[in-house]
């Protein structure tokens, strides 16, 4: 790609979400965040610009495409925050999604959309912020923020890299990918297949494996095991099906085992949650209530077991719950007998299997996983169960919940599978350590 049909895509882009944004959320948070941005942050930045220069504090800027890259890199920042405590950390998000899930995140003194790339938006951006040390997550390539930073040396580090064959920068027509790429001071990146592919560019000296720092989050995530009382209450003693991050494909694999099976509890948190989205989810299933009405029928305190407010009588006690809010679902697999992850039934593949397995659960989900190096490792070992229809789910779940060995074995795949892949965080904190990037 040359730097002219650069130019005309992020035309395209900018074109594209002012026309679909009268009608689509998404796009019109996009275009919304950025209103005012420069000024937003000089207000911001400016008490602490002068600051900064007087004490020479580090500051530590880490850019996210979404809410996923930020839990990626999560685990490094809090890590920098704990050994460097005198650093200021920026946070920026290209998502509208990502923005608003994390906008009130606590670890960061500030946390901005990213605007669309341009020379000069990438040298006021930059100017504002004075980073001493830049954190890119995974991806989300821009061309004039990167080599705005490689002019001015400031130590860029990619943190959990992940490379395809099928990417532009090992392509005839990718130099412009590829000059992007030499424009970090550090690769870290997730597989030894990653590293083989970028040694075949010609990067070589600058690149470590260091593993995917998911692992990290997960596991810190479930050994600090946050309870969800009224999850507990809904789950009580009975068999549990945890279904997130599902799309409307995925609920209908779901549905005729969930309507047939009252005994077995349900918990599925959609993808997405706006009011037509969650009635969608509803229509699938005869005996559901929302979290939100759980929450509210136990203002008491009553346990689930002891029954729901609102039911008419011989009404069925649910034994779907259906989730209608953000943040929670990694906490809800840890109450699941078996988790069911979404996404594998659409185009861009299966989200987040670790945060099912890190709690040793077999984990179940749709075929389109070859995206998902994570997904696929956990398939090879056991932990992970690829379906590819209705039937064959229940199939799935029948044999996993009536055949204790092959339970026990998936199991304990899913648990060893993601404790066996710590460190990441380490390696990369060590590195930036070793290297003083965070000293003047």
């Amino acid at each position: 790609m040359s730097i002219i049909f650069y130019h005309v895509f992020l035309w395209a882009y900018r074109l594209g979400i002012g026309l679909i944004a009268p009608w689509n959320k998404k796009a019109k948070s996009w275009l919304e965040g950025r209103k005012g941005l420069f000024d937003r942050m000089a207000a911001e930045l400016g008490a602490d610009s002068s600051q900064l220069a007087a004490e020479k504090y580090p500051v530590i800027w880490m850019h996210c495409a979404s809410l996923g890259e930020f839990e990626q890199g999560r685990p490094v920042l809090e890590r920098l925050r704990a050994t460097s405590p005198e650093s200021k950390v920026v946070i920026s998000f290209f998502s509208p999604s990502g923005y608003k899930a994390r906008k009130d995140y606590k670890g960061a003194d500030h946390i901005f959309y990213l605007p669309l790339d341009s020379r000069q938006h990438a040298r006021r951006f930059i100017d504002l912020v004075k980073p001493t040390l830049v954190i890119w997550i995974k991806y989300d390539y821009w061309y004039y923020f990167l080599v705005e930073l490689r002019k001015r040396k400031i130590p860029t580090l990619l943190v959990s890299g992940i490379f395809r064959a099928d990417q532009p920068f090992f392509k005839w027509w990718g130099r412009l990918h590829r000059y992007m790429l030499e424009c970090f001071t550090h690769l870290f990146v997730q597989t030894e297949a990653s590293r083989k592919l970028l040694a075949t560019i010609g990067f070589t000296g600058n690149v470590s494996v260091s593993g995917d720092t998911r692992f990290d989050r997960v596991i810190e995530i479930a050994e600090s095991r946050e309870s969800l009382p009224a999850i507990e209450a809904f789950c009580g003693d009975a068999t549990v099906v945890v279904a997130g991050s599902t799309w409307e494909e995925d609920e209908e694999e779901l549905d005729h085992y969930a309507n047939t099976h009252p005994d077995i509890r349900f918990v599925i948190a959609p993808h997405e949650i706006e009011e037509g989205r969650l009635k969608e989810v509803e229509q699938l299933f005869r005996n559901k209530i929302r979290y939100s009405e759980l929450a509210a029928s136990r203002g008491t305190g009553e346990a689930a077991s002891q029954g729901f407010k609102g039911l008419r009588p011989g009404q069925p006690a649910p034994n779907v719950l259906i989730i209608d809010n953000i943040g929670m679902l990694s906490r809800l697999y840890q109450y699941a007998t078996v988790a069911y992850v979404g996404g594998g039934f659409g185009d861009d593949g299966v989200h987040n299997v670790l945060e099912a397995a890190v709690y040793g659960r077999p984990v179940v989900f749709g075929p389109v996983i070859e995206k998902y190096i994570e997904a696929v490792e956990l398939t090879e070992l056991g932990g992970g169960i690829v379906i590819d229809s209705a039937l064959e789910a229940e199939s799935v779940f029948h044999r996993l919940l009536n055949n204790e060995e092959e339970y026990r074995q998936a199991c304990e795949a899913s648990r060893d599978y993601v404790y066996g892949k710590k460190g990441a965080t380490d390696r990369i904190v060590r590195y930036i350590q070793e290297n003083r990037l965070l000293t003047s």
